[in-house]
């Protein structure tokens, strides 16, 4: 079966250019939430904390906030950008077109992970305003924020989908995701942390996703490389299965 390219690309047009419709929720509020942690917490409270290394503490934080964006937008524009499709009914006519689970795949993921990396540029390119921040592994970096915001994308179609309504569409990235990422090590190392909450922290999946990209950054961690970017491969296979089963069944997809 070949791929049905034209029909993958009509998608991935139309969600992209939804992004530039809604410019200031997609792209400035992220960009102004970013900004305002880097002067509170860099700033103001960073001349006070000191990190093996020489890392100042603003330099430690850029990786952290960059993953709250990126676990936060992925999931939320690709649940929304599938969820319309139901809400309207316009579902009935993307499952009866030409196109496949990879086509349709390849059209909302793709554009909500593209979204997210011209979000990572624009956020990146704010904090060195802020921030004289340096990546130590530039390429490896651009891949796993590649690799994250793909998996988180994935997580947000299969959310769209699970949805009957707007609030669902909230509740993971708002009460789970944001929790979890704020709890992993956002804005500490964990390694700081007192026993027991060391312990329950490393049960905490965020934690290795910020470390990481902290990696890439810092080129040190409190996690290596390869055990977060195995986990985030495992997490992106298994959204991956899930959406196939889901198209296989039917579950959720004409409700």
């Amino acid at each position: 079966m070949t791929l049905n390219l034209r029909g993958a690309f009509a998608i991935f047009r139309n969600e992209l250019m939804r992004m530039f419709r809604t410019a200031f929720g997609s792209i400035l509020a992220p960009v102004i939430t970013t900004s305002l942690y880097l002067v509170v917490f860099g700033a103001a409270i960073g001349g006070r904390m000191a990190l093996p290394g020489g890392v100042s503490y603003a330099n430690f934080i850029v990786p952290g906030l960059l993953m709250l964006t990126l676990l936060t937008e992925s999931t939320s524009n690709a649940s929304f950008g599938i969820y319309m499709p139901k809400f309207t009914g316009a579902i009935y006519e993307l499952l009866s077109a030409p196109v496949g689970v990879a086509e349709t795949l390849i059209g909302f993921v793709g554009a909500a992970a593209v979204k997210s990396l011209i979000l990572a540029a624009v956020i990146l390119g704010t904090a060195a305003v802020i921030v004289d921040y340096q990546i130590v592994h530039p390429v490896l970096a651009f891949f796993y924020i590649l690799l994250v915001a793909a998996s988180f994308s994935l997580l947000g179609f299969i959310i769209g989908l699970w949805a009957n309504g707007f609030e669902k569409l909230q509740i993971i990235p708002l009460l789970v995701l944001m929790p979890l990422t704020f709890l992993g090590g956002t804005f500490y190392s964990i390694s700081d942390l007192a026993e027991p909450w060391r312990t329950v922290a490393l049960f905490n999946p965020v934690v290795y996703l910020v470390n990481g990209l902290r990696w890439t950054f810092l080129g040190t961690s409190d996690f290596p490389i390869g055990l977060s970017l195995g986990a985030t491969m495992a997490f992106l296979l298994v959204c991956v299965g899930v959406i196939g089963w889901i198209f296989k069944s039917g579950w959720r997809l004409r409700e």
